[in-house]
């Protein structure tokens, strides 16, 4: 595929990866089943979109191949932070909460409303991906990388302060309010929604405008469905200290705390 692409050609090669991403999804719900850990499905996040990108850089005539190199960068990492951090815990409590609730139903109803979701979300988000197959403007690949590199600071610093702060015993009930985190509560929240910011620039400099759906339903999910708003409800009540972190510090975009006494 060369030159630029209209919405169909989008259409077009995101529809032709649909038995890609519905394989990997189903692939994921049998090991859940196995496992009794429908957590599993946030391990093939990232991947899922590393799957999708060469997907599309297979079907293309002319590949970006920095574009490819900034999603699979991004993927990659994402996929083995969670799975590195989650191995050995068991079912994370969110989907324990979703099988006490429904029963002996929940082996099959997971497949719709966790793992065939998480694909259709995918292919959805994934959008602008395909300008991987029509490099586009200069000034869209040099603003995306910027936005990317920003957002690949706060994503990966943020996840590493916070693994080695667990990693200390004393830290045990206390608040991380250093590093990235003295600045939002969220770095690495923030810094996967600007990823995908980046990645829409990409996108804009090829001609995509339309696909802006998929960063801001990413930067939904991360703020009000999956991120923020449901980390935060479990945090106020397990953390003594939480109630003073919030109420100092910004939620989501980095911003210099409130001095010590200041609501």
């Amino acid at each position: 595929m060369a030159g630029p692409m209209s919405p169909r050609d989008v259409v077009g090669l995101t529809a032709n990866a649909v038995p890609l991403i519905t394989g990997l999804v189903t692939l994921c719900w049998l090991a859940s089943l196995a496992r009794r850990d429908a957590s599993l499905v946030d391990r093939i996040w990232g991947m899922g979109f590393v799957l999708l990108v060469l997907h599309h850089a297979a079907s293309a005539a002319t590949v970006d191949g920095l574009l490819l190199v900034l999603v699979v960068l991004w993927g990659v990492r994402l996929s083995w932070h969670i799975t590195r951090r989650n191995w050995g815990h068991g079912e994370d409590p969110r989907y324990a909460a979703m099988r006490a609730r429904n029963g002996a139903r929940w082996w099959w109803q997971s497949f719709f409303t966790v793992f065939l979701l998480q694909g259709v979300l995918m292919l959805l988000i994934g959008l602008p991906l395909a300008a991987i197959a029509s490099p586009g403007a200069s000034w869209g690949r040099m603003l995306g990388t910027l936005l990317w590199a920003i957002g690949f600071a706060f994503e990966a610093g943020g996840d590493w302060q916070l693994s080695r702060f667990r990693a200390d015993p004393a830290n045990r009930g206390r608040v991380l309010d250093t590093g990235f985190w003295r600045y939002t509560r969220h770095p690495n929240y923030f810094g996967d929604a600007l990823q995908w910011w980046g990645f829409w620039c990409f996108a804009a400099g090829a001609g995509l405008w339309w696909t802006v759906l998929s960063p801001i339903v990413m930067t939904l999910l991360l703020l009000k469905v999956s991120g923020v708003t449901l980390l935060e409800s479990a945090l106020v009540e397990s953390k003594p200290g939480y109630r003073d972190y919030v109420r100092r510090t910004s939620a989501f975009v980095p911003w210099p705390p409130k001095p010590a006494g200041r609501g």
